[in-house]
């Protein structure tokens, strides 16, 4: 058969198996501080699953675990370090207000 001639076909992707960055001992809670600690961003946001390269499971586990330690205080809802850095570093320019009656 001609090659010009030939029905569409689409190709198999070769696909390889993800290693999942959380060991099989690895036990997801929210008392498991270094664990938790890779999977947020450096402002303290949930990293998604296809950054982390986790299983949707996983993923839901670790984003209840966050949400937990939160809670209990174990990590910070936010971290705005450098908004605060920014804030002070820019001058004010207004003067004092008045109040008009």
């Amino acid at each position: 058969m001609d090659k010009s001639k030939q029905p569409f076909r689409k190709y198999k992707r070769s696909f390889r198996r993800r290693l999942s960055p959380i060991g099989s001992g690895d036990r997801i809670d929210y008392r498991n501080m270094s664990l938790i600690s890779r999977f947020i961003s450096e402002q303290g946001k949930i990293l998604s699953r296809r950054v982390n390269k986790l299983t949707l499971k996983q993923q839901r586990l670790i984003t209840i675990a966050i949400k937990q330690a939160r809670i209990l205080s174990l990590l910070p809802f936010l971290n705005n370090e450098k908004q605060f850095e920014r804030a002070e570093s820019i001058p004010r320019t207004t003067g004092p207000r008045t109040r008009n009656k």
